[in-house]
């Protein structure tokens, strides 16, 4: 599956993080990114529409901030060898049946339609460093999916890699985003 804008739009579809590196690992905060999720609009082509409705109840009683932190690397198995997803977007989404309906068609190779901006404010996203390195700060307490995309040199697509983990107040978890 190649489809460039993918890292932007799994963000947009995600909705929520920041990232840090792992320990003993040089650590080279990226600065936070906001990624536009595009407005209210049929899906484009070649994109699976949206089943569940967003669910603003469930958003509303989701904090947008917290004193948690996020940290880890982008890597992919390759046949030369390890992949470093350097420059590489990576977006921390709240678990809400939201994100999970767009999490799910993400693993199964397929774009949903672009998420409802509302999203954006629970989203935090960054870049990674060189090294594949992320680090996101001002997180709130809660599950998360944690997503970021790297291109496969052997196949020329992009490979999705998502992983769900869960923040309690001031923690500071490493998260490996690796295939």
């Amino acid at each position: 599956m190649k489809h460039p804008l993918l890292p932007i739009l799994l963000g947009a579809i995600l909705a929520g993080c920041q990232v840090l590196p792992p320990e003993g690992a040089t650590r080279r905060e990226a600065p936070p990114e906001v990624i536009d999720i595009g407005e209210d609009r049929p899906a484009p082509p070649g994109r699976v529409p949206r089943r569940v409705p967003f669910p603003a109840e469930q958003y509303a009683a989701l904090d947008k901030t917290g004193s948690a932190a996020l940290s880890g690397r982008l890597t992919l198995d390759g046949r030369a060898g390890i992949v470093v997803g350097a420059g590489e977007t990576i977006s921390v989404a709240p678990v809400t049946t939201y994100s999970a309906e767009a999490a799910e068609q993400a693993l199964a190779g397929r774009s949903v339609e672009p998420a409802d901006p509302r999203a954006r404010a629970y989203t935090h996203t960054t870049r990674t460093d060189d090294d594949g390195y992320f680090l996101l700060r001002g997180l709130p307490s809660g599950d998360f999916y944690v997503s970021g995309s790297l291109v496969d040199p052997a196949t020329g697509n992009r490979r999705i890699i998502i992983h769900q983990v869960s923040l309690a107040d001031g923690q500071h978890r490493e998260v490996r985003l690796h295939r």
